[in-house]
């Protein structure tokens, strides 16, 4: 198997190079824990042989914080030398750089044991551990994610969104303007460039939005039946969206809420099954709700995302800025609830026929790690159909929900609850699970000791 996948990354570079003739750097990535993409630059001279033989890099680079930072007290960190691991290139990953100066491809990558076996740190194989329930089940799973950024003008003093002027006026248009198409064509050329890199790259971005505040922005990608893929796309994406905003003076910003009065930003998740047949999972059954096409099996897969949404936040809002979006009043879940063509619910179910019956899950943020993300969606999917979990009663079109905040609002508590779990060591693995607390725990303690401007502000002259 080793010798084909070889074989298969071989052929690759060979019809890479064909096309690309004049290639000659090559990148190297892979998403820690919190969804940074890591790695390095190898040359021409270095492709062959980096592709057939594999490559040695520090296990700990998968276990960073946020700003790349070592952990103390975890293997693969300074303590124990920060041991190599040996990385293989993700076959079918190599794609161009257009925004490079010369020639340059990338490449997605991968650790894995000296015995062939994926290294358990390594986000896409938590991933992969997570979703293997579902697959033994004979079910498809289909999904797709949507990213909300904003676009900040790049020489700003400090971070300003970018924003339509009024013709004549010169002043920012005021307002939210969700939806507006205008907003569009006043970033056409950046949109233009970005969707030339999605198609060189193979990432299959589609529709694109004004958001709900200015200089906000969502772009879609498109469904497809591998989950481990379609994580690789919305990373991908997210480093193609930052380096064409460079190249138009802007800085894309993905962070959950760059601005207080301002809506967050989310990444949301589409998915539905598929069983061996071909046919929507989550519509078949011999136990239907009163208003098809909803499911026992949808009604159960829901229940268990209810149940394990609380200790799997963490996961879903992994930093501390991560908790200023979970606000009620900015379309942003706070509880644990579901309904159906509702913005204000944490699952909510489109609108849809038979076929496409799917859930949206709207409690991420665009700083998570799609991959952990996503791993979360289905645990809890596959843990509610196997116990068949009562999702409660449903959120109805057009209903005012009364809030009772059911799901933690502060990053220790969210730690402290998933450090809890009985559910997602299940399926993430019990030592993944330790270090994922460790990393989050670690990076609260220091943020929370760095004396901020609102200490200086709120308390230097006043007490």
């Amino acid at each position: 198997m080793a010798k084909k996948r070889t074989s298969i990354r071989n052929a690759e570079l060979r019809s890479f190079l064909k096309k690309h003739p004049d290639t000659g750097v090559m990148e190297l990535l892979i998403a820690d824990l919190p969804g940074v993409l890591r790695g390095k630059r190898i040359r021409r001279h270095e492709f062959e042989k980096t592709l057939s033989d594999g490559f040695y890099l520090p296990g700990g680079t998968v276990l960073l914080d946020t700003i790349g930072d070592v952990i103390p007290d975890i293997p693969f960190a300074a303590e124990d030398g920060d041991p190599d691991i040996h990385a293989v290139v993700v076959p079918g990953s190599i794609a161009p750089v257009p925004w490079a100066l010369k020639p340059s491809a990338q490449a997605m990558y991968r650790f894995q044991t000296p015995d062939g076996e994926p290294f358990f740190a390594d986000p896409r194989f938590v991933l992969e551990r997570a979703a293997a329930p579902l697959r033994k089940m004979g079910l498809t799973i289909v999904m797709a994610a949507e990213l909300e950024f904003y676009l900040l003008e790049a020489k700003a003093d400090s971070p300003t969104p970018r924003v339509p002027r009024v013709p004549g006026i010169g002043r920012p248009q005021p307002g939210p303007q969700v939806y507006n198409p205008d907003d569009l064509w006043e970033i056409e050329a950046f949109l233009n460039d970005l969707n030339d890199v999605c198609e060189a790259q193979n990432i299959p971005s589609g529709t694109t939005t004004s958001e709900f505040a200015p200089g906000q922005f969502e772009i879609n990608l498109d469904h497809i039946d591998d989950p481990v893929l379609a994580c690789d796309h919305a990373v991908l994406l997210k480093r193609a969206i930052k380096a064409v905003a460079r190249q138009h003076g802007y800085v894309a910003c993905f962070m959950a809420k760059p601005f207080a009065e301002d809506s967050g930003s989310g990444m949301h998740v589409h998915m539905s099954l598929v069983d061996k047949q071909g046919r929507n999972y989550f519509s078949q059954g011999k136990e239907k709700m009163a208003l098809p096409p909803y499911s026992a099996r949808f009604r159960h897969a829901v229940g268990g995302l209810v149940k394990t949404m609380a200790e799997g936040t963490a996961i879903f809002a992994p930093n501390a800025n991560s908790y200023r979006r979970l606000r009620p009043e900015n379309f942003a879940p706070v509880e644990p609830n579901w309904g159906a063509n509702h913005r204000n619910v944490a699952i909510r179910v489109p609108v849809a026929d038979e076929k496409n019956l799917r859930f949206e899950h709207r409690v991420s943020g665009a700083d998570a790690n799609p991959y952990l993300v996503t791993a979360a969606i289905l645990a809890g999917v596959h843990y509610g159909l196997k116990n068949r979990c009562d999702p409660g009663r449903m959120v109805e079109e057009g209903e005012v929900i009364r809030l009772k905040r059911k799901i933690p609002n502060r990053w220790d508590a969210a730690i402290d609850k998933f450090s809890r779990s009985k559910i997602f060591p299940q399926y993430f693995g019990e030592e993944y699970c330790r270090m994922f607390v460790a990393n989050r725990r670690d990076e609260s303690r220091r943020f929370h000791a760095v004396v901020s401007n609102v200490d200086v502000d709120w308390y230097m002259r006043a007490v």
